[in-house]
């Protein structure tokens, strides 16, 4: 490490991995006197690289944000890592013509030649099936959103709802959330009046207004948005299942309605669904028995999803093809929502 341009930027790969270093520390880490530490520093500043310190007991150096990206250093499992998780999330980002892609050939050209081999072999033989049910936003659309929840600042938005109908809302935005491959964004609807989830990918496009608000107490936006997923739709429904509540706090998923406890060895679940087949399939699964007490659709759905399983059953002894058209009927609803309550998020 006889090289000055080497050892600093050493010094900026140790700056980004332990923000807050002290001057003594980091000289250790470089196996150089303090002084010779600070003067890396300096070597750095002059380079452009905003490097900030605060004195003090709890001071120390910190690489500070700037117009300018400083050089990032990766070792080969930091960078393998991001290829696999770029790969494993977007399936077009082979494509050299799109931002992901430009992005990932960008990352792959900066690492060292013996990382960037190991990384583009996997960027090349890896081939990942599209994930039909996600549904990519538009990054300078999320972007802003993400930069308006950090400064609490109102957008103003144009969306396209599931009808293909557009319409304009200001919106208080409070998180953005992903959700099996679908990009919301929670916040308060000033057009309803009322706390609202909105699929980013259906936003045509977004304002930020000089207005700004008062962000929600810490919640767990998570939760929220599939709380909202859950209620507002077209078909009520209600049940009783025979399991007490601790038992189906991990089996039922917010999405499908509340659960409440009847007595210590049944529970009630009420909610709403707009596809009954989607929402009886997924009861299907439940390994305890249960009632529909509430919702004429759900009560036929769920009759005729056991129907065609008991038919699946027979017909396998009998050796008889299965043909119930109300049966494939429902598989073609069910196949058709594939986000399940999560497909139509504007109210």
């Amino acid at each position: 490490m006889e090289s000055p341009a080497a050892r600093a930027l050493l010094a900026l790969e140790i700056l980004q991995a332990s923000p807050g270093i002290t001057a003594d520390r980091l000289a250790a880490r470089l196996g150089v006197s303090e002084r010779a530490a600070r003067r890396c520093v300096g070597v750095l500043r002059d380079a452009g690289i905003p490097i900030e310190s605060v004195r003090g007991p709890y001071g120390g150096y910190r690489v500070g944000r700037g117009l300018r990206l400083p050089p990032l250093t990766f070792t080969a499992a930091e960078a393998l890592g991001l290829v696999m998780a770029v790969l494993d999330g977007h399936h077009d980002a082979g494509d050299p013509a799109g931002p992901v892609g430009a992005a990932l050939g960008k990352l792959v050209r900066a690492l060292p030649e013996q990382v960037a081999a190991q990384a583009d072999a996997v960027r090349r033989a890896a081939a990942s099936a599209p994930d039909r049910a996600a549904a990519r936003p538009d990054p300078q659309v999320t972007a802003t959103l993400v930069q308006a929840c950090s400064d609490a600042r109102r957008l103003r938005m144009r969306y396209r709802g599931e009808s293909g109908t557009e319409w304009d809302a200001e919106v208080d935005p409070w998180a953005v959330v992903v959700r099996h491959g679908r990009w919301y964004v929670v916040c308060w609807s000033h057009r309803v009046a009322a706390r609202r989830a909105y699929r980013i990918d259906r936003i045509r496009q977004v304002e930020v207004l000089d207005a700004a608000f008062d962000p929600p107490a810490p919640f767990d936006a998570v939760a929220v948005l599939e709380e909202h997923l859950a209620v507002g739709w077209e078909y009520a429904v209600e049940l009783v299942i025979e399991a007490p509540l601790e038992t189906l706090a991990l089996r039922v998923p917010p999405t499908l309605g509340r659960l409440q406890a009847v007595d210590g060895d049944r529970c009630r679940l009420v909610g709403s669904t707009g596809n009954p087949w989607w929402y009886a399939e997924q009861l299907a699964a439940l390994p305890v028995p249960f009632r529909v007490v509430g919702g004429p659709e759900l009560r036929h759905t769920v009759g005729a999803v056991g129907s065609r399983l008991l038919a699946a059953a027979s017909a396998g002894d009998a050796g008889a093809p299965v043909d119930d058209q109300e049966s494939r009927s429902a598989g073609r609803a069910a196949a058709d929502s594939v986000d399940g309550n999560g497909t139509r998020t504007e109210r």
